[in-house]
């Protein structure tokens, strides 16, 4: 499961409001993909509902998760912040087992490990 903050959801409905007709069919895609120097990154978007998808309902927001990114994202917390370094969603994740410097990319435990959480 993954959750989003009370904060995070806030946001994710302002966002979704500026978008009209399409807010009604859309969620937040919380998914990774294998590039960065520690090997993963997260990418987050609105989107529709896919077949591979699970589906997840946080504070009133549907989180949308593709099958092959839930192993790495799984018990996640999105949440969103703002401070003297900016304003953006974070994913806290339990999963992470190193992230790089830079904090745009992170590493798991063994695949093996992860899908057996």
């Amino acid at each position: 499961m993954i959750t989003l903050s009370e904060r995070g959801a806030q946001k994710v409905r302002e966002f979704l409001a500026q978008q009209g007709e399409m807010a009604e069919l859309a969620g937040l895609r919380v998914g990774v993909r294998g590039v960065g120097c520690s090997g993963f990154q997260y990418q987050l978007a609105f989107d529709q509902r896919r077949d591979n998808d699970e589906a997840f309902e946080s504070h009133g927001i549907t989180l949308l998760i593709d099958r092959s990114s839930l192993p790495y994202i799984r018990g996640a917390e999105v949440d969103y912040l703002e401070g003297l370094q900016g304003a953006g969603f974070q994913v806290n994740n339990p999963n992470v087992v190193a992230a790089c410097g830079c904090g745009s990319s992170f590493r798991v435990a063994d695949e093996e490990e992860v899908s057996a959480v």
